[in-house]
Formats: structure tokens, C-alpha cells, sequence
């Protein structure tokens, strides 16, 4: 089974469609803050989610990671696109939560990086192993490796998007 989670209009070719409201493209009407969701333990093969994630509060994103820890199949991989924190987009939108996500916003969904930073305490029980890609603006797409790494770390509205790709441990 492959999961485009928080799909709207847009719904990924070849995935199941899940969303809260029936006016869009969903396959599963269901309002992904409520746990559990309606799918089996270690039933998805793969999950795509493209600017959701951000909608969450802190205490919701944490429940959203662990239900997708449940219903992934260990190996299985989930992609997560999200406005890149230093974007306008991150920001603009008065539906998006606080805060705004970067790369380090996954490591506490990694149960290795949790113990080693004695961080047992935070109830956070999914583990994910994860690497990142980004979007850049048109401006910025062409230039060197060095030149985008460079403008990433210090300039805004470089990086439209992080691009997550979350594996199952």
C-alpha cells in the first residue's frame, strides 16, 4: 500500500489518497490528527505527504510521526515536503504552525540522536533514519554546489522547500 498523506487536489498517481475533507481528491476520508489512523501496523510500503506537515502543531507533528512509525512497514520509505524555514512560505500562510521546520527538526524522530542527547524523556518512541534534498528558487537552481550550500545558511528565500526522506528503522 502507498499513502499520499494530507493528498487535497493533487493526490500522487498510484498512491491511496487520504484527507479530511471528501471535496478533494481522497481515496480515505480521515482527519489525519486523530489517532489511529485506518490502516494496519506495518501495512504502507510507501508514504508521500507534500505540504501537510507544517499544519501541525508540535504535539500533533509528534502523534503524525508515530502513526506513520506504526502503519510503515520497517525499510519502508516516506517522503516529506514542507516550506523550508527560512522561505517566505514558511511563514506567510496563517494556517501553518510554529515552528517553521529545517533539517534538525527530524532528528528527535530518531531514537539513536534522542538517547545520545538524553532526550528519553520526551515520550518520542518512532525511530527514522532520514537524509534531505532541497528546492531552490529559479535564481539560485543553477549555481555551484558551494554558492547554494553558501546562500542556504545565510540568506532567505534561497531554499523554497525541504524535501525529507524518512526510512523506517
Amino acid at each position: 500500500m502507498k499513502l499520499d498523506l494530507g493528498c487535497g487536489r493533487a493526490k500522487k498517481p498510484g498512491f491511496t489518497g487520504v484527507d479530511v475533507t471528501p471535496d478533494c481528491d481522497a481515496d480515505v476520508v480521515h482527519d489525519l490528527t486523530v489517532v489511529p489512523w485506518p490502516f494496519a501496523e506495518a501495512s504502507v510500503d510507501e508514504v508521500w505527504c507534500a505540504q501537510f506537515f507544517e499544519h501541525l502543531t508540535g504535539a500533533q507533528r509528534i502523534d503524525f510521526m508515530h502513526e506513520l512509525y506504526r502503519v510503515m512497514k520497517p525499510g519502508a520509505q516516506a517522503t516529506l515536503i514542507t516550506p523550508y524555514w527560512t522561505s517566505g512560505r514558511a511563514v506567510q500562510d496563517p494556517t501553518h504552525q510554529w515552528p517553521p521546520l529545517l533539517e534538525a527538526s527530524y532528528l528527535y524522530f530518531n531514537r539513536d540522536w534522542r538517547e545520545r542527547n538524553g532526550l528519553g524523556h520526551y515520550g518520542i518512541h518512532c525511530d527514522f533514519d532520514f537524509r534531505f534534498a532541497f528546492a531552490y528558487t529559479d535564481a539560485w537552481a543553477q549555481k555551484s554546489p558551494e554558492e547554494k550550500a553558501f546562500a542556504r545558511l545565510h540568506y532567505f528565500n534561497v531554499v523554497t522547500d525541504l524535501h525529507v526522506f524518512l526510512t523506517r528503522r
